[in-house]
């Protein structure tokens, strides 16, 4: 089959490389030349584990090509996906000029009929409006050409986005055309092969479906850090309390970890962006607009803890501290509404000193905070340490799990870890003999 991919962030380049991975033709179209020289190389210009090794196969098979033409990527294309980005805007919508404009482009070059498929995640109702720029820009040329429009949304995690479209939960196809959705599930149906995952409704349940997946993924950690900042106030210890809960089948344990908040490219902007579109209803969103406050104080909880320890040790102006972690989460290099980013400038802003590490998003935060003279980031873990006088540890990369704590301690200026993972157990933090700080349990001091 004959697949037109356009855009090549996270959703579209993945997407473009797990379709020619089943045998498919693929063009990925992007209007950048530089991305588009560098993908046609066998590189790629974002960090996803797999995805290189993808890319360069089906490059090498001659299954996946680039071009910054999308006439070029439509031309023998059944199906065509519209991948671009959909980021927030200042009130907290979403823009939508990207996806409009692709489907300005599809409506000036179709000539046969086409599946035009909108991958990015939308608001409720932008399938409509696709379908109508589109006949609008074949009236325009006043020439008639069938065409149906189904919505795809990706449910893709960071860092497991290859896996994640492999083998799939289920796959939401939004549409009312049989057509359309035989054609879809032929193009599927290498994906699953163990059971039937495809689950056929109309268009603006399929793009509700989208962000109702992803809130209620935030209103799962959002609810576990309101109950870990409980626990410390009345002397009760997450861990023992998430694991009584997880065991119940109606909650698990999937997304309630504790931590310093959720971040990235989804959940921050879909709850703001759902908000939105509530607003606009007529509908007052109170559980989204908590959920989407308690994230953003969560965000400050480990600034919080630090000033409040140094504040009794002469404040954090001139003070030094080691970070380890700077993506949003690990396995990715994606800083975007990073909790580490947050912590840096709310602690530079007075005064205190940053020595920054991450095995992946370095490059990304140093170009961030470049103007920020009180930040280091440096090539090496340990090398954060020296003379810190604590290390915060923001990003549960698998490498910080168990560190050589002697050399931790050796390498301070005093032995003091606040943890906003829950990484490392109070037990040995204790017979290690650090002052720890974690999230939702009480410190060692």
């Amino acid at each position: 089959m004959n697949v037109c991919i356009v855009g090549t962030g996270y959703v579209g380049l993945v997407a473009a490389a797990c379709y020619a991975e089943m045998g498919n033709h693929v063009t990925c179209v992007d209007v950048n030349p530089d991305v588009i020289e560098t993908l046609s190389s066998g590189k790629i210009h974002i960090f996803e584990p797999g995805l290189e090794d993808l890319v360069q196969r089906n490059l090498a098979g001659k299954r996946l090509t680039f071009t910054t033409n999308i006439a070029e990527g439509m031309a023998d294309s059944l199906y065509v996906f519209n991948c671009v980005g959909t980021p927030p805007k200042d009130d907290g919508s979403c823009d939508l000029s990207y996806v409009y404009g692709v489907a300005a482009d599809i409506g000036r070059h179709m000539n046969a009929y086409k599946i035009i498929v909108n991958k990015s995640t939308v608001p409720v109702g932008t399938a409509d409006e696709v379908k109508a720029i589109i006949r609008r820009e074949l009236a325009v040329r006043s020439v008639t050409v069938d065409f149906d429009v189904v919505s795809n949304p990706e449910f893709l995690k960071e860092g497991d986005a290859v896996n994640d479209f492999m083998k799939p939960d289920r796959v939401i196809l939004g549409t009312d055309n049989a057509k359309a959705a035989a054609l879809l599930a032929d193009l599927y149906a290498p994906f699953a092969r163990s059971r039937d995952k495809l689950i056929i409704m109309g268009t603006r349940s399929a793009e509700m479906t989208k962000y109702a997946a992803n809130c209620m993924l935030a209103t799962k950690i959002s609810f576990i850090n309101e109950m870990a900042n409980i626990c410390e106030s009345v002397g009760a210890d997450i861990k023992d309390v998430r694991t009584g809960i997880g065991s119940d089948h109606r909650i698990g344990y999937h997304f309630i970890y504790p931590g310093v908040g959720y971040g990235g490219s989804c959940f921050p902007k879909d709850v703001n962006a759902l908000i939105k579109t509530s607003f606009a209803s007529n509908y007052h969103p109170e559980l989204l607009t908590a959920v989407d406050r308690v994230n953003t104080r969560q965000k400050q909880m480990l600034s919080h803890k630090i000033k409040k320890y140094f504040g009794t040790h002469g404040g954090v102006a001139g003070k030094t501290l080691a970070v380890w972690g700077l993506s949003f989460k690990a396995n990715t290099d994606d800083i975007r509404d990073s909790a580490a980013i947050v912590l840096i400038n709310d602690l530079t802003a007075e005064g205190m000193r940053i020595r920054a590490y991450d095995p992946a998003a370095g490059d990304n935060a140093g170009k961030l905070l470049s103007d920020n003279g009180l930040v280091e980031i440096v090539d090496n873990q340990y090398d954060a340490l020296a003379g810190a006088d604590a290390l915060a540890v923001v990003t549960d990369w698998n490498q910080f799990r168990n560190p050589n704590f002697n050399f931790i301690r050796s390498s301070l200026s005093a032995p003091v870890i606040f943890d906003g993972r829950n990484l490392y157990s109070i037990s040995q933090m204790t017979s290690l003999g650090f002052t720890y700080f974690c999230v939702g349990r009480a410190p060692v001091v």
